[in-house]
């Protein structure tokens, strides 16, 4: 089977289909191209991908990475980034191993091809030459005879006319002998040409074409093979980084398997536990005899009404929610356990006009809010406007409870600890370097390293004392964590006494330089509750008294805790003036207040509130 013998007279059909297949091969190069195009933008998106997810350092994200789960999303993260790194190899392998040989191929083969089709026109140029001359012989000879037979013809008739002369004959004779010989000639040269032109038409056909026609198959069987072995290494190049792509998925699978629920839940424990013990039961305590009561199921409600028989309106019964508080108000202080809400003062009445004078009876501490305080245990209470708006810590860590003030301080340490690790380290490196100088003194200067030396002996110094600091807090810490007596049970119990009076202090803006409050036996002497006024803890907890109005000049997205939201143009109550860090205390509705900036409302105080 061969396109010189089967397909000799199909010189311009040939050169159609391998123009064709040049193409057919551009085409699966642009197509490969495509394909690594696909891969470097999917890699680069899931490497933007895995790197939006990452977590951000120096962020409080950091710190959510030590439980199973976060390890394990980072993990898959990690792996996704590998991932994308082998849809980069594919696209780098297909560049290299197709797409630059296939283009490369494609220019050897139009050069081919143009040479070979060359010659085949050069062949076709060549034959039809020799046909030409083939037919002008030809011609010439059919008009030589032509001429011969006319000639003899003349000569004939003037040789038969007896009026012509002798000499005319003559020259009619000699005439006729002359194209006779042209004829003659010119037959010969016929015969000559045409044996010439059957030889190279034979040539032609039998020799010069086939071997053309043989070399543009052998071009176009080669160009078939080599886009079959393309199409190998276009499979082979995405079989190759399929063991490293398992390798990953293995990878995201052995991290998801090696999430630990028990180790997570272990890790909040110590993440979020005080290391107080829950208080004790509450002695009962009977005033009946000297408040001369009657015992009555709305008696302890009805107390504070001088007598009055109906409770105010709107109000709830006390015995049906846990402990004498709303619900909503209970499940506030559940689900905000770190940050209490500040203890509202007394009023005459929850009923009572906002800008009325408040009752001269002492602030009492509610049941609401001592289990609030008992949530948050922490030893030191800071200021609540502090607390709202990130105050910062004693140096201690004494405002955290003390398991977590204990995990501060051991964390503090072992940091005191590897930074004078480092720098004796250094000061090894330097005091090798100042024995080289002492033995070699032509490589430096042994002074010049003794400043260098006293430097890092003071910076040890401060870092020693600094640590002995910390680990004495951290001994005071651990020798009072394994004390539990019921002494100390009902200590934590009632600590919550402390705290009111830190809080009460607050409201009043009477900070300690350090952020936290002296606790000394006045102050809690100061808080003694009178029994007299057991009743006021079974009632809900009382708001503010408004001091007046405001309006929001701009809306406010309250979305830090302690914070409010306001809509433009809203009327609100406020409940607490600026105090000098730019933020009002306002209310809503009953159950709704908090802080907003003062330049964000305009303020409307009541006169009875300034003159108070």
């Amino acid at each position: 089977m061969s396109w010189g013998t089967e397909l000799w007279d199909q010189f311009d059909n040939l050169e159609k289909h391998t123009q064709w297949g040049i193409d057919v091969l551009e085409k699966y190069i642009k197509f490969v191209k495509e394909r690594t195009e696909i891969e470097i933008s999917y890699a680069k998106q899931l490497r933007n991908l895995s790197k939006k997810y990452q977590p951000k350092k120096n962020s409080k994200e950091e710190d959510e990475y030590k439980y199973t789960s976060c390890k394990a999303f980072l993990a898959t993260l990690n792996e996704m980034n590998d991932y994308a790194g082998q849809h980069e190899v594919v696209s780098e392998n297909m560049t290299s191993q197709i797409t630059a040989e296939l283009t490369r191929f494609v220019q050897e083969l139009k050069q081919e091809r143009k040479l070979n089709f060359h010659d085949g026109r050069k062949a076709q140029q060549n034959i039809e030459t020799s046909w030409k001359q083939l037919e002008a012989s030809k011609r010439r000879f059919e008009r030589d005879c032509k001429e011969a037979d006319r000639a003899q013809q003349y000569f004939e008739k003037m040789d038969a006319d007896i009026n012509v002369t002798k000499a005319d004959v003559e020259k009619a004779r000699q005439q006729a002998q002359i194209r006779h010989q042209m004829a003659d000639d010119s037959k010969g040269e016929y015969s000559s040409i045409l044996q010439k032109f059957n030889h190279e038409q034979h040539e032609h056909y039998h020799t010069h074409i086939p071997n053309i026609f043989q070399k543009i198959q052998q071009m176009e069987e080669k160009r078939i093979v080599r886009i079959g072995e393309c199409m190998k290494t276009y499979a082979e190049v995405d079989r190759q980084v399929i063991p490293i792509i398992v390798k990953c998925l293995d990878g995201i699978t052995k991290a998801a398997e090696s999430i630990d629920q028990k180790n997570d839940s272990q890790l909040v424990i110590e993440a979020f536990k005080s290391g107080f013990e829950p208080p004790g039961d509450i002695d009962f305590e009977d005033f009946t005899q000297p408040m001369k009561r009657t015992v009555s199921e709305s008696s302890l409600s009805n107390s504070r009404w001088d007598g009055k028989s109906e409770p105010k309106p709107g109000s709830k019964s006390k015995g049906k929610l846990w402990p004498f508080i709303k619900k909503n108000k209970l499940m506030s202080l559940l689900t905000s356990p770190h940050q209490p809400p500040p203890p509202p003062p007394a009023s005459a009445s929850p009923s009572a006009v906002p800008n009325g004078p408040q009752s001269p009876k002492q602030q009492k501490e509610p049941l609401s809010h001592r289990f609030n305080e008992f949530m948050t245990s922490k030893p030191k209470i800071h200021c609540f406007r502090s607390l709202k708006r990130g105050g910062g810590g004693p140096e201690d860590f004494s405002n955290l409870p003390p398991e977590q003030r204990r995990k501060k301080l051991q964390q503090k340490v072992d940091e005191l600890n590897k930074d004078v690790q480092k720098e004796m380290d250094q000061r090894d490196a330097l005091t090798k370097m100042k024995d080289v100088y002492i033995k070699n003194p032509q490589m430096g200067d042994a002074a010049s390293v003794d400043h260098k030396l006293a430097e890092l002996g003071q910076n040890m110094e401060k870092l020693r004392l600094e640590a002995q600091k910390f680990e004495g807090w951290l001994a005071e810490v651990e020798g009072r964590l394994p004390v539990r007596t019921e002494q100390t049970r009902r200590q934590s119990g009632m600590y919550d006494t402390q705290n009111t009076s830190a809080v009460n202090n607050c409201v009043q803006d009477r900070e300690s330089p350090d952020g936290s409050y002296t606790e000394d036996q006045s102050q809690e002497s100061e808080m003694k509750v009178p029994v007299t006024e057991f009743d006021d803890e079974f009632d809900d907890e009382e708001p503010l008294p408004t001091i007046g109005t405001c309006k929001a000049l701009y809306t406010f997205e309250g979305q830090n805790e302690g914070t409010i939201s306001v809509t433009e143009g809203e009327m609100l109550y406020v409940i607490e003036e600026d105090k000098g860090d730019g933020w009002t205390r306002i209310r809503r509705n009953e159950d709704e207040e908090g802080y907003v900036p003062t330049s964000y409302v305009e303020v409307y105080l009541d006169k009875n509130a300034k003159d108070s």
